[in-house]
């Protein structure tokens, strides 16, 4: 894999990378010129992706909310999730949250049997794929975004877009301690000891009994999404990287 990886950098005019770890891939182990690596970032549009009072109905009567969006499979720490809520809910005495899990995946059959093995299924719901309107009244109804992916070499370096999407939507997040999590999020999340659920918990518990930190962390989410995250910023790194292609094939730039 490193071998077709370095081949494919060695015959390309141009990289693409969606955040900083992965421009240092191509540049230290592909051997491409900086001047060739252009960070365009994946973010949701903010004239859609816009904050609300969602739907009230996703709550089911809890307290608080947490959401979760994208795959459901192992990989993406959904054990993790189901164990840091099974402590939250019994250990740290937050018998009041609900769970909403938006999405589908190979794995969605185990976590469902896990959440019912472990006496949770009053505390979740699966609401399976959403998009649009429905999606933005889901996730506009949670207090606090969860992205329980696992550390590991891959996520380490990946920007996950639940992440940003939280952001975009005003909500605190709550995730294990990722680089490229932490780049996104900074200050608008919390962040786990590495693949810890009960700490994962404790994380989520400092949220719920903290409602004017969520708000604070929840602006400075969306603000940051606005100021350097939304695709605006990323759409000019794009077409320089176009430019940069066309450059090197001596025809006018997209901006001519």
């Amino acid at each position: 894999m490193r071998l077709c990886e370095r081949l494919t950098f060695a015959t390309a005019s141009v990289s693409i990378a969606t955040n900083e770890s992965f421009r240092r891939v191509a540049l230290q182990r592909g051997g491409m010129k900086p001047e060739d690596v252009f960070v365009v970032r994946s973010a949701p549009r903010i004239e859609t992706f816009l904050p609300g009072p969602g739907d009230p109905s996703v709550r089911q009567g809890a307290k608080t909310v947490l959401g979760y969006v994208g795959v459901i499979g192992q990989q993406e720490g959904m054990d993790l999730l189901i164990a840091a809520v099974a402590h939250l809910v019994g250990a740290l005495g937050h018998s009041d949250t609900h769970a909403v899990i938006v999405g589908f995946g190979p794995a969605l059959e185990e976590v469902q049997a896990d959440v019912a093995a472990r006496g949770l299924s009053g505390h979740f719901t699966f609401t399976g794929p959403l998009y649009g309107e429905a999606l933005l009244n889901a996730l506009n109804a949670i207090d606090i975004g969860v992205a329980p992916d696992p550390k590991n070499p891959m996520n380490d370096i990946s920007t996950m877009n639940k992440v940003m999407e939280y952001m975009a939507l005003e909500k605190p997040v709550v995730q294990f301690d990722l680089t490229e999590g932490r780049a996104s999020a900074e200050e608008a999340s919390l962040y786990a000891v590495r693949n810890d659920p009960v700490d994962f918990a404790e994380k989520i518990a400092w949220l719920i009994e903290r409602p004017d930190e969520r708000l604070r962390m929840g602006r400075l989410g969306r603000r940051r999404v606005m100021e350097r995250l939304s695709w605006a910023h990323s759409a000019p790194a794009l077409l320089a990287a176009y430019d940069r292609i066309y450059a090197k094939m001596g025809r006018p730039s997209l901006s001519v």
